[in-house]
């Protein structure tokens, strides 16, 4: 018989931690692709990735960022979505993935932070708390590895998107805000980042409706305000990337414990939107 999953999500800058109670069965994704490095742990239970003939299990896994896989799962376990394009990003794609799609994580001074990270979350504590360990499981992972800088006018068309994401954004405005000519933007975004402007910004619109969400808003809100046409464009495009409807992200407003009513983690990701 399945139990009610509990779940949290917390988002700060050029990360965010997802922990999520797997119902006692177990519970599976679709095939699906994210722009985000995603570091999978293991807090209690096993998992299993699977991707283009690759198959990793725990107790930590990175995918890399734009990686179509599947992820199985039974009991709790951890997700630390990274940005390539952050420092913590750029060292876990060169010491860890190698241009792979999965890549065996292992730091002798992991297991007491992932046991650390499973007592807090259980113990519901703060958001500092969690993010604190949440960073230091990073450091962990990525030592003192040397980072490559984004390209400054990269950079300048990064914050332009996250500044409007409330309104259309187009690839001209972007290269107008970075002083660059559109072609040579497009061509330099890439080169940068591995892929183009247009989906990058449907990450970052991704991100901020989970952000607004976790907030307190409804998904109609969240949706509109991180520029989707409305919620039902915002569930098609998050189980996309996630393999999951954004349904299974209806805990409370601080992401805290789903109520004993709602459906366990397992039935959310067969569900539909």
């Amino acid at each position: 018989m399945a139990v009610a999953g509990r779940g949290r999500i917390i988002v700060w800058e050029g990360a965010s931690l997802w922990v999520l109670e797997a119902a006692e069965e177990v519970a599976q994704t679709d095939f699906h692709s994210h722009h985000a490095i995603q570091v999978t742990l293991a807090l209690a239970g096993d998992f299993e990735l699977r991707a283009a003939g690759e198959r990793l299990t725990g107790p930590a896994v990175a995918v890399a960022a734009d990686a179509s896989h599947i992820f199985r799962a039974t009991g709790l376990a951890a997700f630390l979505f990274v940005e390539p394009e952050s420092g913590a990003g750029q060292a876990l794609a060169a010491s860890s993935l190698g241009g792979k799609a999965l890549g065996a994580l292992f730091e002798p001074a992991l297991r007491p932070l992932l046991d650390g990270l499973a007592a807090r979350f259980w113990a519901n504590a703060d958001d500092s708390e969690m993010i604190r360990t949440g960073q230091e499981i990073l450091a962990a992972l990525t030592g003192s590895a040397a980072a490559v800088a984004t390209n400054r006018r990269v950079q300048a068309m990064i914050a332009y998107a996250s500044d409007n994401l409330g309104n259309p954004i187009s690839l001209p405005a972007a290269a107008g805000a970075a002083c660059l000519s559109p072609s040579r933007a497009r061509h330099l975004f890439v080169e940068q980042t591995g892929l183009p402007f247009r989906t990058f910004v449907l990450w970052l619109r991704i991100k901020r409706a989970v952000e607004i969400f976790a907030a307190g808003a409804s998904l109609t809100e969240a949706a509109h305000e991180a520029g989707f046409a409305d919620s039902a464009h915002f569930s098609r495009t998050f189980r996309r990337n996630f393999g999951l409807p954004a349904a299974a992200l209806r805990v409370n407003s601080r992401f805290v414990r789903a109520a004993p009513s709602e459906p366990a983690l397992g039935r959310l990701l067969r569900d539909g939107d």
